[in-house]
């Protein structure tokens, strides 16, 4: 098989491989669509040349023998895990049973692939940083407003969809322009939900000034989706400002903040840094990690047959594979706004 291998720059080359063989409790899935993610381009996170590939749609080839779940042929979805062998810029790949999940009828490939890695992200942070109540728990009773910066992004949109889900109210949605008409189409102004347009404000200052505005009640917390440029100083600013002298709010991010802009903080908890291989090997895999999981990928799919979690905008580039190397560039040149980006292998 043909699977692609990033190195350093970005610069992906093609490399000749056989079929991968399954785990006891894994799955070879034959890809049909996959995603990239920022992710994908930073290669000094990895000790070495990588298929960075996590985001997968395609059919079951084979499972494992502790697999009962599913069989041969069955159409599905999954999130490879980080770092590891056998990712999904290929023709073949390998998942976890327990982060795959069966594709709804009616649903596309393209869509249920813009899903694997964002959407845990975003429950991550939602569910395991901030501690907010999932959707089948008891009906929010969150008294406070829930910060979300890069609301358009596709972790921000999805924690903007699962926060939904779990009727948490307001949501304080922060975005640039190209994430307008898919907030406003998710958002419920009825609830207190607002936009703001960070460039709509000529400082930072003045962002802040319009957060604490839409503030009926002191800030619970936020959810970082950029965690770079200036959100961290406008995240820490509403933080500190509007969220009242009790509890000190949670943060979650998807990167480190700087240094010097920890020290800033005045009563914000540690930040909660999303990790999405905490759900197979990472920091939370002795700590519930891995049921973590496999619980929200079947509700994914549930969620997504019943009409109540969507994908997020998507834009297919051309040249199956091939097209990696064009979509990683574009990743690291912050030329993507609110939209993911996946390739067809069967265009290579």
């Amino acid at each position: 098989m043909q699977e692609v291998i990033v190195h350093e720059g970005p610069r992906t080359a093609f490399a000749g491989s056989p079929i991968p063989k399954p785990g006891p409790d894994q799955i070879v899935i034959r890809v049909d669509v996959a995603g990239c993610n920022p992710k994908d381009y930073k290669t000094y996170w990895f000790p070495e040349p990588l298929n960075q590939g996590n985001d997968v749609a395609g059919y079951v080839h084979e499972v494992g023998s502790n697999v009962v779940e599913f069989k041969a042929g069955d159409a599905a979805f999954a999130l490879h895990e980080v770092g590891a062998k056998h990712g999904t810029h290929a023709e073949y790949c390998v998942t976890w049973a327990y982060t795959t999940a069966h594709l709804p009828r009616g649903v596309s490939m393209e869509e249920a692939a813009t899903i694997p890695l964002a959407a845990t992200s975003a429950a991550l942070g939602l569910y395991r940083g901030l501690q907010v109540p999932a959707p089948w728990q008891s009906p929010s009773q969150l008294p406070r407003p829930l910060l979300i910066y890069g609301a358009s992004s596709a972790v921000g949109a999805f924690a903007v969809k699962l926060a939904l889900l779990s009727r948490i109210h307001p949501i304080i949605a922060i975005s640039g322009p190209s994430g307008v008409t898919l907030l406003s189409d998710l958002l419920e102004p009825a609830q207190g939900d607002i936009l703001l347009n960070y460039q709509d404000y000529r400082t930072t200052s003045d962002l802040v000034t319009e957060i604490g505005k839409a503030c009926p009640q002191p800030l619970y917390g936020a959810l970082d989706a950029i965690s770079q440029e200036q959100s961290p100083e406008v995240v820490f600013a509403a933080l500190d400002a509007f969220s009242g002298s009790n509890d000190a709010p949670r943060l979650v991010t998807l990167l480190p903040y700087p240094e010097d802009v920890l020290t800033q903080r005045k009563h914000v908890n540690e930040p909660y840094l999303v990790v999405a291989a905490d759900v197979h090997n990472g920091r939370d895999s002795k700590a519930g990690g891995q049921e973590f999981g496999c619980v929200m990928f079947r509700m994914f799919a549930r969620w997504l047959g019943e009409g109540n979690l969507s994908g997020h905008p998507f834009e297919v580039r051309p040249g199956g594979l091939r097209g990696v190397q064009g979509a990683l560039e574009d990743l690291r040149d912050g030329k993507v706004r609110g939209k993911k980006l996946l390739v067809k292998v069967q265009d290579t």
